[in-house]
């Protein structure tokens, strides 16, 4: 019974605050004071100020901040024009053409951005213009762009998987190193999915590209080696262990930096916007972590997640049962909730019971970050579906409707890491 009155309270209200338009980290907080107030009798006053200092004071986040000034100093770039004229010649005469450039150069853009949102933004004002006026489908070009948009949250380096590092406690190498396969893997199923779908709806795609000449293919391939440079940097640092996350983030943004530079988007005025960016979103991050600490706190105090461990164990659930029940639970917290509060929110109360049923906590992040992508694309708040709204002025009902196969994909997705956890486990243990 205590479980049940701690949890509904708990829901009420976060429910009753986020209804408010209260912001996320501030709700969080404030229903950890609830809960330290009603079901403990620790005084807050003694709790607040160490949890802000000890969950702010730390190494391991300072890679956050960095990571995300690498994205907005590329995003002020023409990496994705180059992006699309590189991998043009490569792509445009396979099965669905060069729709499979959302999907590479979401892929790409993805491994050195960390966001959902910004690869997503970036590859689209470059890739949906060039598609619609070759006569691709809006269907295949605007859900292809939707769904790969979301591998941001699964290749390295992931904001995602450093907020899941910090408030699980595991390593953040690991995780990155462990994205690798997941994310190959779903941009092949993207892929194969625009294969199919073009050979089944062969008006919904042009002719082939034209052949291009030797000499203007590798022209256009050079275009690409600044972002394979910048991806070797950041990504082959940390796997050949050369270098923390921290340190691979520091080395992007000089990569970054130069890349800028070289390419003549780097000014006064650039640098000073993507600044400005990533400060701003480093702090809403932050404050939604030191929320989310407070309130891990509080739980804890309250005896909450303990309890929700026993209450799972004894339930018999299995390893498939348990993360059938968990995808449905995070997919309609994708309803309402973005990636970022949904892992902070649940990670700390949800861990207790995947430890006790067995499950690895490496594997459960690329698990979890994996239907955080679904929740990108879930409406009606699904992030990246307002991203496309914004780029096209369709409604989201017509782009959930585009969309919807490529959910679909991340379900499979899923289920093949479930039956499978070697996608995500096997690389990890060939490095450590």
């Amino acid at each position: 019974m205590d479980i049940l009155l701690q949890s509904g309270v708990l829901v009420a209200v976060l429910l009753v605050l986020l209804s408010l338009g209260v912001w996320v980290g501030v709700a969080l907080m404030a229903s950890g004071f609830v809960i330290f107030s009603i079901f403990t009798s620790t005084p807050v006053e003694a709790i607040l100020g160490t949890v802000m200092w000890v969950h702010s004071a730390s190494w391991t986040l300072t890679a956050l901040p960095l990571f995300i000034w690498m994205g907005e100093i590329l995003y002020r770039t023409r990496l994705a024009e180059n992006l699309f004229s590189g991998l043009s010649p490569l792509l445009g005469r396979l099965p669905g053409g060069l729709a499979h450039v959302n999907v590479v150069g979401c892929g790409i853009f993805a491994a050195v951005s960390g966001s959902s949102a910004a690869t997503t933004a970036t590859v689209g004002r470059i890739s949906l213009p060039e598609l619609k006026s070759r006569g691709y489908a809006d269907r295949l070009a605007i859900g292809s762009l939707a769904g790969s948009g979301t591998l941001g949250l699964l290749i390295p380096p992931s904001i995602v998987m450093i907020v899941y590092g910090v408030a699980a406690q595991v390593s953040i190498n690991r995780l990155f190193i462990a994205g690798v396969i997941p994310g190959l893997m779903l941009m092949a199923l993207f892929s194969s999915y625009i294969a199919i779908w073009s050979k089944l709806n062969p008006e919904g795609v042009p002719a082939p590209e034209p052949s291009v000449s030797v000499g203007e293919r590798m022209r256009r391939l050079r275009m690409l080696l600044p972002v394979v440079g910048l991806i070797i940097g950041v990504i082959g640092s940390i796997y050949a262990g050369v270098a923390t996350a921290t340190e691979a983030a520091a080395i992007g943004v000089l990569g970054a930096l130069i890349i800028a530079a070289i390419g003549r988007s780097l000014s006064i005025k650039t640098f000073t916007a993507s600044l400005m960016g990533a400060t701003r979103t480093s702090a809403m991050i932050g404050l939604i972590l030191l929320g989310a600490a407070f309130l891990t706190s509080a739980m804890g105090f309250s005896g909450l997640p303990g309890q929700l461990a026993e209450v799972i164990s004894a339930s018999g659930l299995g390893t498939a049962e348990l993360i059938a029940v968990l995808t449905v639970f995070f997919v309609l917290l994708g309803c309402f909730l973005d990636g970022i509060s949904i892992v902070v929110l649940t990670t700390s109360v949800i861990m207790h019971a995947v430890i006790a049923v067995g499950i690895d906590p490496i594997w459960f992040g690329i698990y979890l970050i994996i239907v955080v992508e679904m929740a990108q694309i879930t409406p009606p708040l699904g992030f990246n579906l307002f991203v496309i709204q914004n780029l096209t002025g369709k409604s989201i009902f017509e782009i959930t409707g585009m969309v919807l196969p490529y959910f679909l994909i991340l379900v499979l997705a899923v289920v093949l890491l479930t039956a499978f956890p070697g996608i995500a486990t096997w690389l990890v243990d060939q490095t450590y």
